[in-house]
Formats: C-alpha cells, sequence, structure tokens
C-alpha cells in the first residue's frame, strides 16, 4: 500500500492538553519494509521541594495610572469545519477493499474530529488565561489608585460633599482618576469608570511567631493535589475535586474518637449486661466466653483461683460453668445433649382444631394370595405386572376415591417371608388392616405373621377372603382356620368383618370398600392440617436423576413445597412433592402417600418426618442424631472369658458380601435375611449395604475383600463396569429375592467344601509287633468288631488317645494278601507314615464319604 494510506493508520496520540511534542520515525526493514511510529518526547518540569518557597519575581515600577483601554470582544467560537466530502470508489473494487477503505475513512474522520477538539481546547484555555491576566491588572490598577486617593490631603476634597465609605470612595476614586485625562495637584482626581471587584481581605494579626506566620504567608495552592502533581488522569481532568484520595473509614474512626476524648474527657465504663447463657452438659471454656460476652482470659483467672489449671481449650463440666456463670453475674440455663433433639410425643392437638381424615389401610397377607391384584382392581390399574417374579417386594402407597367422592389410601405390603420389618412397619402406621387370605389356600406363615404384627399394632382387621372365582375356593374352612388365632368374624358371631372378594370379576369390592368405610366412622380418625407437617417414610430410594427420594405418608400437618425438614439422620428442603400418580403438588395434607424429594441422603424406612422453622435447626438435629448412631454403632458389646477364647480357637469362616439394592426396604430385607443363613461353620460378613446403584466405591471394597457384589434391581454405572472388568469382581444381579437367598447359600456351602462324612468299619487290638524290611514295623492284629479292609483310613489309639492317624498299606493272612479279615480272625498290617506301633495299641479302620453340603 503507499505511503499516503501508511500516513492515514497512524494514530497520533490522544491528550486532554500538549503536554508532549510529537513526532515520525520511518523504520526500514528488510525485503523493502517499512513501518511509521510515533515519538513523543515529554518536556521537563521542574518541580520544587515540598514547602519551599517560590522564587520572587523581580519587581516591577509601578505603572502610571492610565486611561482604561477599551475592552477587547469576545472572540466568536470558531464555525465547525464541514465535513470532508466521501472519496468516490474506485472502480472493480471488491467488498473486502470497501470495507477496509471504508473503516479508513471513519478512522481518519476520528482523528480530524479529535483534533480539531483538541484545538478548540486550547483557544479556549488561551482565552480564559488573557481574561484572567487582564481581570488581575484591573485589579492591581483599582488597589493603586485606592491607596493614593487615600493618601492624599483631606483640604483638597469639597467640604459640602461628605465623606464617602472607605469600600465605596475608593473605587469611585480610582475610576475617577481613571477618567480625567491630566489630574491636578491641588484638586481631587476626576472620577473615572471602571469594574468592580471585591474587596481583598485583610489578615488579622496572630500571636505566632515571625517564622511561622513567614511560613504561612507563603503561597500554597489549596486547589492543586501537591501530592500527585505530576500525574494527569482522566478523572482529574475532568473533576478534579472528585480525583483526590477520600479518607479511609480507620481515619474517621481515629478522628471521631480523638474528638470525642477532647470533649468529653475520659470515657465512663458502660454498663454490665446480664446475659443468660446457655450451658451443656459439657462446654470449653473458649465457647463459655463467647456466650457470656467475657474474655477467654478473664475465665482462665476465675478457674486458677478455684484452683483449676486449664486453658480456654480444655472441656469443663456443667456444674464448674455453673460457678463460672454466677461469678461474673449472668443467668444460666442448664440443658442436655437430649434437649437438641425433637420430642413430638407430648405434642397434641387441641380438640377444635381437628379435622376428619382418610383412613390408611395396609393390605397384609401371604405371597401369591392376590393382595397386590386385589389393589389393582380397587384402584383400576395394574401394578402386578410390573413385579419382578409376579410378588411385591416394595412397600407401595396408594390413594383411591371412592363412589361417594370420599378418600381412603392403601399401603401395599410384600408377603415374602424375608420382608417381615416391611409388614411390621405397615401395621405400625396404618388405621386398618386388611388380611387378605387366598379362599383356595387357607392360611398360612405369612398369613399368621401378619395375624401377630396386627394385634401387636392393635389396630382393627378385616377379613377378605380371595379368589371367589376360582373352583377350590371355601370361605368357610378360613373362617374356621381364623379361630385357631382368636379371630372370629361376624359369620361366627365375633367382631372382625370378613368379605369374599375376587379380583379377576370384580365381585365383592363395594362391599368391602364399605366395610372400610364402616370402619372409619367408628374409630373417628382426625388430624389437624393448619400447622407444621410431620410424616412416616414408608420407602427411600436413591434415583439416579433425582437423587435421595422418601416416599412418606404425612400423619398430621400440612408439608408444603419449600419446607425445612429433619428426617431420621438426614435433613433437607422439599423441593417437589410427587403423589402415587406421578404429578407434582404443591403441598399434601393429612393421611396422603407422597415422594418427597430434596433430602440430603437416603433416610431408614420407618424414620419420622418432622418440618423445623429454619435449615440451622435441622442441620442441628441431624447432627446430634449422626453423632447418637456413630456411638451406637461403634459401641463395643460386653464381653467376657468364654466369648472371648470362644471366639480366639473357633474355625468360623465368614463370606463377605456388598449389598446394593433400589429402596431401604429391600436392603434391609436381604440383609437380615442373609444373616439367617449363618451357623456355626460359616458367617455371612456384609461389608456394605446401600441404595442406589453400584459405584466404584463398591467395586474397590470388593476388590479389597475379594467379596461378591449383590445388585438387588440395581446395576454398576460406566465407571463401575471399567473396575469391574479390570479388577475381575464377581457381579450377582437379582431381581426376586429367594432367589437371591437361595444362590448365596449354595455359595457358602461351596465355601465350605462338601461334607465328610466317616463310617466306622471295624476294630481290632495289636497282640505283636514285628519288623517289615529295613524300616517299617508289622503289627499283628486280632480283629474284635466288623472287618478290617486294605487301603482304608485308620487310628492308632493307645489309651483312648490318639497316636496318628494313617492308612492300611498292606494286609496279609499268613502269608497270603488279603483285601478283607473278618471278626475273630487274626491278621497282619503294615501302616502307612508311622512305625510307632506298641502291644496293646487298638486301631480302628473307618471309611469316608463326601456329600454336597446343604445350608
Amino acid at each position: 500500500m503507499s505511503d499516503d494510506n501508511d500516513n492515514q493508520r497512524i494514530r497520533k496520540p490522544l491528550g486532554l492538553k500538549r503536554s508532549v511534542d510529537a513526532g515520525e520515525v520511518k523504520q526500514t526493514f528488510s525485503h523493502g519494509r517499512t513501518n511509521k511510529v510515533v515519538v513523543e518526547v515529554k518536556r521537563r518540569r521542574v518541580l520544587g521541594k515540598p514547602g519551599s518557597e517560590p522564587a520572587a519575581p523581580a519587581p516591577t515600577p509601578a505603572p502610571e495610572p492610565v486611561a482604561e483601554a477599551p475592552r477587547p470582544a469576545p472572540t466568536p467560537p470558531p464555525a465547525a469545519p464541514a465535513p470532508k466530502p466521501a472519496r468516490p470508489a474506485p472502480a472493480g473494487e471488491t467488498p473486502q477493499e470497501r470495507v477496509k477503505r471504508l473503516q479508513l475513512e471513519a478512522e481518519e474522520e476520528r482523528l480530524r474530529m479529535a483534533e480539531e477538539g483538541r484545538k478548540r481546547e486550547e483557544a479556549e484555555a488561551r482565552e480564559r488565561e488573557e481574561e484572567a491576566r487582564r481581570r488581575a491588572e484591573e485589579n492591581r490598577r483599582a488597589e493603586e489608585e485606592a491607596e493614593r486617593q487615600r493618601n492624599a490631603p483631606p483640604a483638597a476634597a469639597p467640604a459640602a460633599e461628605p465623606e464617602a465609605p472607605a469600600e465605596v470612595a475608593a473605587p469611585a476614586a480610582t475610576s475617577e482618576a481613571a477618567a480625567a485625562p491630566a489630574p491636578q495637584a491641588d484638586a481631587a482626581p476626576a472620577a473615572r469608570r471602571f469594574t468592580p471587584v471585591e474587596r481583598p481581605e485583610v489578615k488579622r494579626p496572630e500571636l505566632k511567631s515571625k517564622k511561622k506566620d513567614d511560613k504561612r504567608a507563603a503561597p500554597v495552592d489549596e486547589g492543586k493535589d501537591n501530592r500527585r502533581s505530576g500525574k494527569l488522569t482522566v478523572t482529574r481532568a475532568l473533576n478534579e475535586d472528585e480525583g483526590r484520595r477520600a479518607r479511609s473509614l480507620a481515619a474517621l474512626k481515629r478522628a471521631r474518637e480523638k474528638e470525642r476524648r477532647g470533649q468529653g474527657g475520659p470515657s465512663k465504663p458502660r454498663e454490665k449486661q446480664v446475659r443468660d447463657v446457655v450451658v451443656p452438659e459439657a462446654i470449653t471454656v473458649s465457647e463459655l466466653a463467647n456466650r457470656m460476652a467475657e474474655k477467654g482470659a478473664d475465665l482462665v483467672k476465675a478457674l486458677f483461683n478455684l484452683g483449676m489449671m486449664v486453658t480456654v481449650n480444655q472441656t469443663i463440666d456443667q456444674d464448674t460453668a455453673e460457678l463460672l456463670v454466677e461469678e461474673f453475674g449472668h443467668n444460666i440455663l442448664r440443658v442436655s445433649e437430649s434437649d437438641v433433639d425433637i420430642d413430638t410425643s407430648e405434642d397434641t392437638d387441641p380438640e377444635e382444631t381437628l379435622v376428619t381424615r382418610p383412613p390408611v389401610v395396609t393390605i397384609m397377607g401371604h405371597v401369591d394370595h392376590g393382595k397386590t391384584s386385589l389393589l389393582d382392581a380397587l384402584r383400576g390399574t395394574d401394578v402386578v405386572k410390573g413385579e419382578a417374579g409376579g410378588i411385591t417386594q416394595h412397600i407401595g402407597a396408594y390413594q383411591i376415591t371412592t363412589r361417594d367422592k370420599s378418600k381412603i389410601t392403601f399401603l401395599d405390603t410384600p408377603g415374602h417371608a424375608a420382608f417381615t420389618e416391611m409388614r411390621m412397619r405397615g401395621a405400625n402406621v396404618t388405621d386398618i388392616v386388611i388380611l387378605v387370605v387366598a379362599g383356595d389356600d387357607g392360611l398360612m406363615p405369612q398369613t399368621i405373621e401378619a395375624i401377630n404384627h396386627t394385634k401387636a399394632a392393635g389396630v382393627p382387621m378385616i377379613v377378605a377372603i380371595t379368589k371367589a372365582d376360582k373352583a377350590e375356593y371355601n370361605p368357610q374352612k378360613i373362617r374356621e382356620r381364623l379361630l385357631e388365632h382368636e379371630i372370629v368374624v361376624e359369620a361366627m358371631s365375633g367382631d372382625v368383618q370378613d368379605v369374599e372378594v375376587s379380583a379377576k370379576t370384580g365381585a365383592g369390592l363395594d362391599q368391602l370398600i364399605e366395610a372400610i368405610g364402616l370402619q372409619a366412622e367408628l374409630l373417628e380418625l382426625k388430624a389437624r392440617p393448619d400447622r407444621d407437617a410431620e410424616a412416616t417414610v414408608i420407602e427411600a430410594q436413591l434415583d439416579k436423576g433425582r437423587g435421595p427420594v422418601a416416599t412418606v405418608l404425612v400423619t398430621r400437618g400440612t408439608l408444603k413445597r419449600g419446607d425445612t425438614f429433619v428426617v431420621g439422620t438426614q435433613s433437607g428442603k422439599v423441593r417437589a412433592i410427587v403423589d402415587d400418580k406421578g404429578q407434582q403438588l404443591k403441598e399434601a395434607g393429612p393421611s396422603m402417600p407422597v415422594e418427597v424429594l430434596g433430602l440430603g441422603g437416603v433416610p431408614s424406612a420407618g424414620d419420622n418426618l418432622t418440618v423445623v422453622e429454619n435449615e440451622q435447626r435441622a442441620r442441628e438435629v441431624a447432627k446430634y442424631r449422626q453423632e447418637k448412631a456413630t456411638e451406637k454403632r461403634t459401641a463395643l458389646a460386653p464381653t467376657n472369658f468364654d466369648t472371648m477364647f470362644a471366639g480366639l480357637s473357633s474355625n468360623l469362616i465368614e463370606f463377605p458380601v456388598v449389598v446394593k439394592a433400589d429402596v431401604q426396604g429391600s436392603v434391609e430385607a436381604i440383609v437380615n435375611a442373609l444373616h439367617n443363613l449363618s451357623n456355626d461353620e460359616i458367617k455371612v460378613r456384609v461389608l456394605n449395604a446401600g441404595v442406589g446403584a453400584i459405584t466404584e466405591s463398591d467395586v474397590l471394597l470388593a476388590a479389597a475383600s475379594k467379596a461378591p457384589i449383590i445388585g438387588f434391581n440395581v446395576r454398576p454405572n460406566a465407571k463401575a463396569r471399567d473396575l469391574v472388568k479390570r479388577d475381575g469382581v464377581r457381579m450377582m444381579y437379582y431381581d426376586v429375592i429367594y432367589h437371591l437367598t437361595d444362590a448365596v447359600a449354595k455359595e457358602m456351602a461351596g465355601e465350605l467344601g462338601p461334607e465328610r462324612i466317616e463310617t466306622v468299619v471295624g476294630r481290632a487290638e495289636v497282640k505283636q509287633v514285628f519288623p517289615a524290611g529295613k524300616k517299617d514295623k508289622a503289627a499283628g492284629l486280632l480283629v474284635l468288631e466288623g472287618a478290617i479292609r486294605k487301603g482304608l483310613f485308620a487310628r492308632l489309639t493307645r489309651a483312648d488317645v490318639i497316636v496318628s492317624a494313617t492308612k492300611i498299606q498292606s494286609l496279609r493272612r499268613f502269608k497270603d494278601d488279603v483285601d478283607e479279615v473278618r471278626t475273630g480272625l487274626e491278621c497282619g498290617v503294615v501302616l502307612e507314615d508311622t512305625n510307632d506301633i506298641k502291644p496293646g495299641d487298638m486301631l480302628e479302620v473307618f471309611s469316608v464319604e463326601e456329600r454336597e453340603r446343604t445350608l
């Protein structure tokens, strides 16, 4: 590109004042390249020392009073130049060249406007300086004329004219003198006209030393920041006052404190404030000092006076803290650690605040007796199709609306033997229990267990005899069998309602709902909805997308979105409330089952959920409960010498496992079922049991302990799968609990190995010992019982003490090798690996049979 374009692209420095001289230097490089740079030459500024007086200017002779020159007319501002006409576009210009050309033109226009603005500012600054010099000259002339008038003799003034005030006479005389062409010696000068100025302020004399007066008289430019006079910033250029550094907050505080001390003298001691100090069972000295708002050193000094050598970080008991609190004049409030926890057992609601609530009905019974099918028929859904193996393995909570618009909450419990705790939990939170008994099967073990749970919970029972559509249906037999467990139905003059139903055909469902409504009316179920909610955790799980999720049943109050709560050892804030149909709700009233999102961790099933006032309170209670749970878990069980030595001498085999399941209830059931498989020879050791997907930590733990991982309705994540392949950890996946227990029982039996069964074949007495070969010895035997066979195992005993366990290597009768010698005959044997044989020893021969071990 040409040199003209290079000149146009060079940016000149911008500034508010011309403090530097700018020039251009052309640089030459290889290959014919050149470049122009702008250089600046700064002017040297001479700055004096702070506080030094500037050099006094040379005295100038006082000018003769002359007539005031006519004031020059103000220079009109220069007219804005017309913008430069746009350059014509060259022919054949491409879009990229056009954009570049327009950018260059815009940059040139910007530089031109900046240069014009700078010239205007310089012109205005020169005008202001000239105006200031002119006004200063006029003021100086006016002061000299006034001084001359004051020094003139008073006789020269006209007698008739009164004397004017000094501040008026001086300007008047000055103006007259300026107007007269030639003043006379014996007459007052003619009045002249001039611009009035303010009267110069006369400094009052002060009783100071002359040296200090001279220093104070030194000219000081108050509007100038001498400390940063060499710096020019945009802030100072635009507004010099705002550019100054403000005083710091500490400096203001020091100034106010100094002023207060100077005015009021010594400050008065503040009145001591008496506080109510909360003191737990144990507290550190520093924490007690903070609660009392006292110095920790003062408390340590007081304890030293009491004879206790402690530091601020040491813990003192409640009685010692009480002495300190009373000594410092405060009030003590004793609390215990249990006061931190929430106790709602004594929190009862007034009778007038209670309203009717829906009943909570739990369906219980033996596995595969039709509990879930009955609930599906009542809800109009099909839950049973989604159950693995066709059996329920979780607690399901649902709410239905009947034809008369009333609501009923149902809890569906598992019927398998492993889910005892789930059934117990369902019986404890319910109002009514429906005992489901299959009419073609009769009472089964889990049916009897459900009866016992219902009696223990003290809730009424309704017997539903299901499968009425089958040919083998016999309800009368069921009623008679219930008499064995002290349950008398209404058909047999009792007080327990019984209904014959069929989930397949829908027969008897209306009568069942009517029986539930009747029982609920007799119970008069009520709760207070307008209070903080309390709920019971029915089930809890760790969802991959939603985090910890708890299925809760609200017992009283209203659970709202945004409430802060504590449940077991976890705390959280309600982020979402979801009902059994998957719809989000803003609040949930009493007897309503919902899923709650927003927990800090997975709680245990059966924990109580309580809404608290704030997050700090929730965290405090959760922390206290976690500490108590840790103490309980790590506490050592009481032991004695018998159990100690039994543990040392036992050959108990441990079978380690890692258990992960989808919900908390399933984890409890699996752990209990595995512990029930243990016996005196092998014991299940659960390394970790948790809720949610199998993670990397689970795989690492299993690999370190060489334990299998049992996944119940869960799978490992991507990283865990890679670790499983790398470490070769064995995974065991199940979705039906009895499949899991059967497989683990076989694994444990394989760990023990096959079972060895010994059968005694015969016994013989050693009569005499003969040498046989160079090293071996032969024993002459008399067979007393059974038979002696070649190749069988044998024990050699002496005085009923086993000398050696060996095997019969050879068997001879006279000189012939035989396979068997029976009772009453004599023979000779050679035993393997032993020569310690004496006459009178007993030889017991037995066979060993290995069988597959079962637990």
